[in-house]
């Protein structure tokens, strides 16, 4: 154990956050996800029994967003629904983020199949223990940093 680290931060989990630089993006899945095929080659590591929320809660209180991207998150439009339209547990995990900072119009819906794309240029995937369909993100990372010195 680590003093102020999540408890959910797994040694694995914390290398892998670590290891990635500027830019690299994380994807959280839910429970459904097809992880094993769309991340061939990537790190996959797995949080079973772990809600999204929670995941992604643990996952922003030590990774930084990046700022310097219009849409720092995006996360999976829910088949079959109009533009905007948000699952509860996408309201839910977007609340998390919010609270970690993430501004209003930052977070944007990706349709099914161009979010599969994007999941194969992400760095790793962890796959959660969400049950709830439709409920995976992406959170690209930014910088730890003093501003530029003039």
């Amino acid at each position: 154990m680590l003093k102020g680290i999540d408890p959910l931060l797994s040694p694995d989990l914390l290398k892998l956050l670590a290891e990635m630089g500027h830019d690299d993006a994380v994807v959280l899945a839910d429970a459904n996800f097809t992880a094993m095929s769309l991340g061939a080659g990537k790190p996959v590591l797995r949080l079973p029994g772990v809600g999204m929320a929670r995941t992604v809660r643990a996952v922003a209180s030590v990774l930084p967003l990046a700022a310097d991207v219009p849409h720092p998150v995006a996360y999976m439009q829910v088949g079959g629904t109009e533009p905007g339209y948000r699952s509860a547990l996408q309201r839910e995990t977007l609340a998390v983020l919010a609270a970690e900072g993430l501004q209003d119009g930052q977070a944007e819906a990706v349709e099914r199949y161009a979010f599969y794309e994007r999941v194969k240029k992400a760095y790793a995937i962890v796959v959660t223990g969400e049950l709830e369909p439709w409920g995976n993100f992406i959170l690209r990372k930014g910088v730890l940093g003093e501003v530029l010195r003039a």
